[in-house]
């Protein structure tokens, strides 16, 4: 049997509930992207098949939007579940380590979304998120409500 060396060994080894060591996955974490990902990819995608023109990531607006419809005054949203807390969904789980750092981070998220959201209604956009887990619906959803402010 191993003899662990200090405390915070023995504590790393007793709460280990990733299947990955510390430096695997803060490496698996960094390379998640915040930009044209898969799912704002395709979120584009149908909104181009659909005929509409859009920009993308525009620093003017608050909360730097994934799509903006300017035609429209509407800006898209492409929310990952885990790290915008998606209510309800079960890909909004908190870490089982470094709870604190998690909860205190995620909830900044979350804040920051309702802030943005408010800034931009306030400024006469319609905001419209998808989230990952309803890609079809959200999709839908998306379509219908762009299809309806273009008549």
């Amino acid at each position: 049997m191993d003899i662990l060396v200090n405390r915070a060994e023995f504590v790393r080894a007793t709460k280990m509930t990733d299947i990955y060591s510390v430096e695997k996955r803060s490496e698996i974490m960094s390379r998640v992207r915040s930009r044209n990902n898969s799912l704002e990819l395709a979120v584009r995608s149908k909104l181009h098949r659909a005929g509409f023109r859009f920009s993308l990531h525009r620093k003017d607006l608050p909360g730097t939007p994934d799509v903006v419809l300017r035609k429209y005054r509407v800006v898209v949203f492409v929310h990952g579940c885990f790290w915008h807390q998606h209510q309800g969904c079960s890909h909004a789980s908190l870490p089982a380590q470094n709870v604190a750092f998690w909860a205190s981070k995620l909830e900044g998220n979350k804040r920051r979304d309702s802030r943005v959201s408010r800034l931009l209604r306030s400024d006469g956009w319609h905001v419209i998120t998808v989230w990952e887990c309803e890609q079809k619906n959200g999709f839908a959803r998306l379509l219908r409500t762009m299809t309806r402010l273009a008549s």
